[in-house]
């Protein structure tokens, strides 16, 4: 997320996810009040992610950040943007052997995608798409019609932002993540002296959702299932008392 950064909150046990009420309203005191107290559900391990292809439907600050992590723990990437393979030439050999650039529509063919582009691009990037039956999709976008400093969130009604996406993506099995971190949390080792950086999720397939974890855990992340995309998403998204929300679970 492209704005400024509240301090990095260290986490100490005492909490669940029955009692994220409260954590949220203590994470949220003006700073100077102490230190936050907020653990993080401790969750059946998911396992470490096999090798996989993973594609990225957009070429940014966030889709890069997950490509290097992806890159490091020995998995592919196939990168893709609007202006096509060869603006990407750079990146690609910046990031070396394991990373190709293609069109979107052959990004999409990997084992997982990373959704990672501008709110107003969605509908239309989804529409040149193939299907995606039974891809696990991690939605990382944001729902701003405008970004900062005129920043202006889409109306989607009941809808989630990930709801929405999951809408033009028939099939796909949609994970929200990656989306309630600053880029500059993301793109740092996320083991820390205090603990490991938490990345909120959520999803309506529970395998789908294990594949994230166990990708964002093998990246060093401490992966939170926040349950559907309703509920869940709702509090990662923006306007939710969970977006922008950093922490460290002690392990």
């Amino acid at each position: 997320m492209a704005r400024n950064t509240p301090d990095l909150l260290e986490v100490a046990a005492g909490y669940d996810l029955a009692d994220f009420e409260a954590a949220i309203e203590q994470a949220r005191r003006p700073a100077g009040t102490g230190t936050v107290l907020l653990t993080t559900p401790q969750a059946a391990d998911p396992g470490q992610a096999g090798p996989m292809k993973i594609g990225t439907l957009g070429a940014g600050t966030i889709a890069q950040a997950i490509a290097r992590h992806a890159i490091r723990h020995g998995h592919e990437v196939v990168l893709s943007n609007s202006r096509g393979p060869a603006s990407l030439a750079p990146l690609v050999q910046d990031l070396g052997a394991r990373a190709t650039a293609a069109p979107p529509a052959e990004a999409a063919l990997a084992d997982l995608v990373v959704l990672a582009v501008g709110w107003p691009q969605v509908p239309g990037l989804a529409a040149q798409l193939p299907p995606l039956d039974g891809t696990v999709v991690i939605d990382a976008t944001n729902q701003f019609d405008s970004p900062p400093p005129n920043a202006k969130i889409a109306d989607l009604g009941d809808l989630t932002g990930s709801e929405y996406v999951a809408s033009l993506l028939p099939g796909a099995r949609v994970v929200k993540a990656f989306n309630a971190l600053f880029a500059q949390f993301i793109a740092p080792d996320p083991r820390h002296e205090a603990g490991r950086q938490v990345l909120f999720l959520a999803g309506d397939d529970t395998d789908a959702k294990d594949t994230v974890s166990g990708l964002a855990s093998q990246f060093g992340f401490a992966p939170v299932d926040l349950g559907t995309l309703r509920e869940g998403g709702r509090l990662i998204q923006l306007g939710g008392p969970l977006s922008g929300l950093h922490a460290l679970q002690q392990d």
